[in-house]
């Protein structure tokens, strides 16, 4: 059964940081590629950022670029966002996902509230 758990989201005060895990089991990690979503309330779930199984290369959402970094950890079969300069813009449940050939996997999703 494939599993993708994440963890480490929580509130936070504008100009802070977080950092998010998933971590998956009962898949070969380092077969998939891995992002990261979010859905703030009201609003459509928007792609965040991916980092790719094997080269490791990383990619980012504008909102992203230069205040967040992802990475992963294939030994230990997780994803990580690191997460610097939060807006309250960046209130979100946030998400992973992991996609290979034909198949995608999701999270159940970490809240993240950045809030003075």
């Amino acid at each position: 059964q494939v599993q993708l758990v994440e963890s480490g989201g929580g509130s936070v005060k504008p100009g802070g940081s977080l950092s998010l895990s998933c971590a998956a089991s009962g898949v070969t990690f380092s077969s998939y590629a891995m992002s990261w979503y979010r859905q703030a309330p009201g609003k459509e779930s928007e792609w965040v950022a991916g980092i790719t199984n094997y080269y490791l290369t990383t990619t980012y959402a504008e909102p992203a670029k230069g205040r967040f970094t992802i990475s992963r950890d294939n030994a230990k079969n997780t994803v990580y966002l690191q997460m610097n300069s939060l807006k309250p813009e960046d209130t979100a449940v946030y998400y992973c996902k992991a996609v290979a050939a034909g198949s995608a996997y999701w999270g159940q999703g970490t809240q993240v509230t950045v809030s003075s």
